[in-house]
This record gives C-alpha cells, sequence and structure tokens, in this order.
C-alpha cells in the first residue's frame, strides 16, 4: 500500500516532469549563426542544449586526413581505453556472479600509429573476427597534452562562450578519437561541454537533469576489464576478458535509452530523450549535468 506523503511526492515528480517537456519541446535547437555571448549566456541559465550547424567547418582540422595524423603524431605514445565491444564506463552484468558492476576500460599506451590503423581496420572488419574495441577518451587535457601536435589545427577557445564565462579559459580541452564500434554509456558531466565534431558523425542521446528519476541510478561495485597482456591481437577472437573487481562503488544509470523497456523506474515512461546527430564541422553545447 502506498503512504498518502509518497503518493503525493510521486504525483508531483510525475507532474513537474511533464510540465518540463511541455515547455520546452522535444527537440534541440540549432541556431542559425554563432550566438552572442547574451544569447549563450540564456542557454546556459536555462540549461537547454543547442546546435550549430558548419560552426567549426573554417577549421584547418576539418582537412584531417588519417595520413595528416599519422605524420603529425609519428613517433608519439598515447593512451588508450581498451573494451570487449566498445562499451568504455558502462554498466555490465558480470556473468560470473550475476552482478552487475560500472566497468572502467583498460588503459593503456601505445603509438599512435598502430592505435589509429587499428581502429580503422575494426570499422571495415566483420564484428566476429574483433576481440576489441579501442577508443582515445582520455579526459585529461589531452590536445593539450600528448595530441599536443594537432593543437595547432583547431581554434583556441570559443570566443562567444570565453565571454560569457568572464574571459576563463576552458578547463580542458580533449581530442576523442574512435569508430563506430565505440559506444558511450549514459551519464553526466558536471561542467558545460561545447562538442565540436571534425571527421565523421556522432550520434546523441540527451536527456534533461530533471530526468534523473527515470534513469534508475544505482550504487554500482566498480570494476576494470583485464586481459591477458600476451594477447592483444586485434583479430584475436580466443581472447578472455575478465572483471578485475574494486572496493569503490559509484553512483551510475542502468537505464538505457535505447532499450527503454529494461531497467524501468516508475517514472521511466515520463522520459523524453532527445536525439542529435553533428555531422563534421557541427558543435553542440551540452550543458551541465545533462
Amino acid at each position: 500500500m502506498t503512504e498518502p506523503r509518497t503518493s503525493s511526492i510521486v504525483t508531483a515528480m510525475e507532474e513537474l516532469i511533464s510540465t518540463y517537456h511541455e515547455l520546452n519541446g522535444s527537440n534541440v535547437d540549432e541556431l542559425a549563426e554563432l550566438p552572442t555571448p547574451l544569447e549563450f549566456m540564456q542557454y546556459v541559465r536555462r540549461g537547454r542544449p543547442f546546435v550549430i550547424r558548419g560552426a567549426v567547418s573554417e577549421w584547418p582540422a576539418m582537412q584531417w586526413t588519417v595520413e595528416y595524423l599519422e605524420n603529425e603524431m609519428k613517433g608519439c605514445r598515447v593512451q588508450i581505453a581498451m573494451t570487449p565491444s566498445g562499451n568504455a564506463d558502462a554498466a555490465v552484468v558480470n556473468h560470473t556472479d550475476n552482478q552487475t558492476y560500472f566497468v572502467k576500460p583498460l588503459e593503456r599506451d601505445e603509438s599512435f600509429t598502430d592505435f589509429i590503423r587499428d581502429i580503422r581496420a575494426q570499422e571495415f572488419s566483420d564484428a566476429k573476427e574483433i576481440s576489441h574495441v579501442k577508443y582515445s577518451q582520455a579526459q585529461n587535457d589531452n590536445l593539450r597534452g600528448e595530441y599536443e601536435q594537432l593543437y595547432k589545427d583547431v581554434d583556441k577557445d570559443i570566443p562567444w562562450a570565453k565571454i560569457a564565462f568572464g574571459g576563463r579559459e576552458p578547463d580542458a580541452i580533449n581530442l576523442w578519437i574512435g569508430n563506430s564500434r565505440s559506444i558511450t554509456a549514459l551519464h553526466k558531466d558536471n561542467y558545460e561541454n561545447i562538442y565540436c565534431q571534425i571527421i565523421g558523425s556522432k550520434n546523441f542521446v540527451l536527456l534533461s537533469p530533471l530526468e534523473t528519476a527515470c534513469v534508475n541510478e544505482k550504487m554500482l561495485p566498480c570494476a576494470t576489464y583485464a586481459l591477458d597482456a600476451s594477447s592483444y591481437g586485434v583479430y584475436r577472437r580466443s581472447q578472455t576478458w575478465q572483471l578485475s573487481i574494486e572496493q569503490e562503488t559509484v553512483p551510475f544509470a542502468v537505464w538505457n535509452p535505447d532499450k527503454p523497456n529494461e531497467q524501468q523506474t516508475r517514472f521511466t515512461h515520463l522520459s523524453r530523450p532527445l536525439r542529435v546527430d553533428l555531422n563534421p564541422g557541427d558543435l553542440l553545447y551540452l550543458p551541465t549535468l545533462w
């Protein structure tokens, strides 16, 4: 039996989420031109994302090719993430104990040349032949670090955002490189993000912070993928992945918008995910906690 107080809280939450969607619509705004700092701050205060098509199409990076990247990064080593199927930092069921873990990728350093050739080969290979997926996903300001040779090819800041934030430099500028097998699990960041697409495309599924009650966030024990160091070959399907279990626990969403009927909460049916596809030159502003 539902207690009266609990029932009133549930009703209030349902009304809050429903009203938010009614007021904000089901699409991400697409701006026809770059915003002024004031216009940008209005989006920041509202906590709403937007897309600008072709916003960075004049960057030299738009001319990148695999050959150019190999030449510029020749002799450099980079940090990469490896997983069995491209699901780094994700909720994964360990079939040994049927426990769900927040699983981090196996991380290792390797030459950029090997990395870029592997992800290219993986993209055009049969999934049955691939033993693991590689992804460069470091969030440690790597474009001004291990990828500094490429930093010259992008603007050093986003002027309208820099002015809006009082002249502050970006806390981090990251370069992420992967292929279509790389999947980022549903998560949230505690900072503002501006994402610029250089090569290929990326598909985003976005949820407002008000939909936290919809995503079934749980405290999950942590683990890290582990693999025999002697079997890193790209095409060895016989590799055996294991989980290295840790003592730490973290809050993490177990509901997947692409599998909406699984891991639901009583509020999940109210979720209205926004879907955005970015193509080369496009820019996405993603507010904090989305």
